[in-house]
């Protein structure tokens, strides 16, 4: 068996508006987990959507598959964003920082 699981993702760069208390707290949960501010908002995100019964349900519906994207999405010029194999670590949180305005989501 492999010691290593590699999880093919694509990421993309959004930004989006926070409360500068929101943003300090994005980077002290980041210190404290130490993680990367990006993936406590991605993780965060992916937690109360998963929690949310009644947005579950909503994901079913044919409106959700009809919503007009609202998110800022920061696409590289002429090209599409590149899949990158990301090694899942071991604990489940990776090292790093970066800004809470700069925020990588990912898409299927």
């Amino acid at each position: 068996m492999p010691l290593l699981e590699v999880v093919q993702t694509r990421h993309i760069n959004a930004y989006i508006r926070l409360l500068d208390t929101t943003a300090t707290q994005v980077d002290q949960y980041a210190a404290f987990i130490k993680a990367s501010a990006d993936d406590v908002v991605e993780q965060a995100l992916a937690y109360v959507f998963s929690k949310d019964r009644d947005f579950q349900e909503f994901l079913k519906s044919d409106e959700a598959q009809r919503i007009t994207p609202t998110l800022r999405v920061r696409r590289a010029q002429g090209t599409d964003p590149v899949e990158r194999p990301r090694k899942k670590p071991a604990n489940g949180a990776a090292n790093g920082s970066t800004s809470a305005a700069s925020v990588a989501g990912s898409r299927a």
